[in-house]
């Protein structure tokens, strides 16, 4: 394909991004692609698995190759809402209260055990995460951009957790797994360098600004009429097939949208393909598509979906 002037800064940046991280985060080179898709679109990103595979350092990675500001927050069941958003307190040299930003001020979040703190806790990032703005003691404060959470949830049977409500699901654009690695993955794990050795000698690739204007490029590709009315049909089967409890909101036909222009700008193309839609239709409907009946896996379910919708 020529290179055309809409996908030349792939070559020196988000490839290169991509080949970075992916020499850190070995053998989950799709979930790699997957995250930076979601940050791309402005979307919010769940990562659900077991303790250990490598979910702190994926988020850890894409804050540092992007030059992005990083806090982490580790849920506890007695944390409170101030805690991530901050407090006011009285200075007595002013004579007045004086505003302490809390962790959230920051580029990129990590949500570290969302699942373990309680619903009241949770809620704390439900404004921040939609508005980016963030709203504490009647003053509206604004949030850096760009604002990205990234949270890591323990599967759900592991003791101590409080399931998100749907409502909070909903803010994620996407929920990935990392899984096991693959035996070579594994074996090159065992046989290198600790990854936060190497990630620390890792420089960043992107700045805050490059990265805005890349996620304003995502948000220009083209889509054909004929694509939205795949992702309408797409959006309509879920409401009335028997599989899922409930179907797809307009927000996940918005989210899905998004989310195929990030991967086909990963691709170095300046239009959305069908193909681009069903790479990421498992991380945007895996949360938002309560299985009815017959429990089966959130890919499987994706599966079933697009093979019952046909292309346009």
């Amino acid at each position: 394909m020529a290179t055309t002037p809409h996908t030349a800064p792939l070559a020196g940046t988000l490839t290169a991004v991509l080949t970075a991280a992916s020499g850190i985060i070995l053998g989950k080179e799709r979930e790699i692609r997957l995250a930076l898709s979601c940050l791309l679109a402005r979307g919010h990103l769940l990562i659900e698995d077991l303790p250990g595979v490598g979910k702190t350092t994926l988020a850890h990675t894409l804050a540092r190759l992007l030059g992005l500001d990083f806090q982490r927050i580790q849920f506890t069941s007695d944390m409170l809402p101030a805690d991530i958003l901050g407090i006011s307190v009285f200075d007595r040299e002013r004579g007045d209260f004086r505003f302490h930003p809390g962790p959230i001020f920051t580029q990129v979040v990590l949500a570290d055990e969302i699942n373990r703190a309680t619903p009241k806790a949770q809620s704390a990032l439900l404004e921040a995460m939609e508005e980016r703005q963030v709203t504490v003691e009647g003053a509206t404060r604004p949030l850096p951009q760009p604002f990205f959470v990234i949270a890591t949830q323990n599967p759900a049977h592991q003791l101590g957790t409080f399931p998100l409500p749907e409502s909070q699901l909903d803010r994620f654009l996407m929920r990935i797994e990392l899984g096991y690695p693959d035996r070579a993955a594994e074996r090159a794990l065992l046989e290198g360098r600790d990854r936060r050795a190497v990630l620390a000698e890792t420089a960043p690739i992107l700045a805050p600004v490059m990265l805005i204007a890349e996620q304003q490029r995502a948000a220009s590709l083209h889509v054909a009429p004929a694509l939205y009315d795949y992702v309408q049909a797409l959006a309509a089967h879920t409401r009335t097939a028997a599989e899922w409890k409930a179907g797809l909101s307009p927000r996940a036909g918005l989210g899905l949208v998004a989310a195929a222009r990030a991967w086909a700008l990963l691709a170095g193309r300046d239009h959305v393909l069908p193909e681009d839609v069903q790479a990421v239709l498992p991380a945007v409907t895996a949360h938002r598509l309560p299985a009815a009946g017959e429990q089966r896996s959130a890919d499987e379910l994706a599966h079933a979906l697009i093979e019952a919708v046909p292309l346009p």
